[in-house]
This record gives structure tokens, sequence and C-alpha cells, in this order.
């Protein structure tokens, strides 16, 4: 048996303290001279082509065009270079990335990532704490809109990696309710962790398998692997 943890980015693995909201701005007010672009718009939780989509919808009253989806997509991972390494709110959530090394260390285990970050915003984030080593393959917002099927993507690649021969059981992590229902729909278990855009009472409502208050105990984390069927 081998498990696949999938985990979210933002609130779950790191907090950017902003960086891709600014860089949202930044894209915009110099694209279309659009200011406070990412006002209303909810971002936890979300894949960063139903952000961009939201914003683009907000500020015109139509959806983007593809050419204008790949000129706000380069210019925001160019702002985001720039924002995360200066970011003073930036910071490794509870436990890792200790818990990592844990993992990472059982030969029954695969970290994967499954994240509504474009891949190269997944990646911009994580190397200021340098945990892109940990995540050899994943499921993002650049390949799927939609939640459940970027989940179901990662899901493709770990099994690709692992081989046919082994039996595979999937754990989502993450910490939003979209987060559990996109995980549950996409077949695996959910664990939700209370550190980023949800409370731990609406993480409770939305009926994870495991809810933990962090991931600072490694062991809570082994006992659940040990227990999934």
């Amino acid at each position: 048996m081998v498990s696949l943890l999938l985990f979210d980015v933002d609130g779950t693995l790191i907090h950017t303290g902003g960086a891709g909201i600014r860089a949202f701005q930044r894209t915009f007010r110099e694209l279309f001279r659009v200011t406070m672009a990412t006002d209303g718009i909810r971002f936890h939780g979300r894949t960063d082509p139903e952000i961009l989509e939201d914003i683009f919808v907000a500020g015109f009253g139509r959806p983007p065009t593809p050419e204008q989806v790949e000129a706000i997509c380069r210019r925001y991972l160019g702002y985001l270079h720039d924002e995360v390494p200066q970011s003073p709110g930036y910071r490794i959530m509870p436990g890792l990335p200790h818990l990592l090394e844990v993992l990472a260390a059982r030969g029954e285990v695969r970290l994967g990532l499954a994240t509504g970050n474009l891949e190269g915003a997944a990646r911009i984030k994580l190397s200021r704490a340098d945990l892109n080593r940990y995540f050899s393959f994943g499921g993002f917002g650049s390949d799927a809109k939609d939640r459940t099927a970027l989940i179901r993507k990662a899901i493709d690649r770990g099994k690709s990696l692992v081989g046919g021969s082994h039996e595979i059981r999937v754990i989502v992590i993450g910490d939003t309710d979209l987060d559990i229902a996109c995980g549950r729909a996409a077949g695996a278990m959910t664990v939700a962790v209370a550190t980023g855009g949800d409370s731990w009472e609406t993480l409770r409502q939305a009926s994870p398998d495991h809810l933990l208050k962090d991931l600072s105990r490694p062991e809570e984390l082994l006992a659940i692997l040990g227990n999934a069927t």
C-alpha cells in the first residue's frame, strides 16, 4: 500500500502574507489601469483561474479572452517573483518542515501538491521556505480551473510515479471547506487543518475525515496513515 499525500499550499504549508493578492493588484493596475482589483474577491480555497476570471468580470463585466488570460498569468508570475521574497508576513505553518522530513523518510508515502495556484505560482511561494524539494508531483490551477479536476490530475500523476503494482490510497490535506469538498469528490480521504482560510467550525461543518488544529504533531498524521483504509 502506497499513500499519496496531497497538500494544499496557501494556509496549509505556508502563508505568503498577502503576496498573491498584491501581485494580482499590480498585474491589473499595470495591464488594465484597474485599482483595488481584488476587493470583494474570495481567494482562500479558490483556483488562480477562478480568481483571475472573477477579478476580470468584476472590472469589465465579461470573462477575459485566452490572450488576456495568458498576459495576466505571465505578468502575475513576474510580480509574484518580486512579492514573495520581500513579503514581511511570509511564514511557514507550524510543524513544517519537520513533518515533511518525517513523511518523506517513509517508503510507503509519496508527497504531492493539490493547489489552486498555477504551478509556477506554487513553486515561487514554496521556494522561499525551501519546500519544493519535498514535492515531485501535483495538480495545479494551471491544469484545471475546477479544483476537483486538478486533484484528480495530481492523483493520476502520483499513480504514474508509483507504478501499477501497488495499491494506492489518497489523502488530501487542506485548510478550507473547498479542499475538503473537492478532495471527497475526487475519491480521497480528507484531512482539514485549521491554520488558514476557514475557521475550525467551518471546517468541522465540511465533515472532513479528520480535523487537526495544525500540523505540528507528526504523530497525529502518522496515526491517520496507520488507520487509513
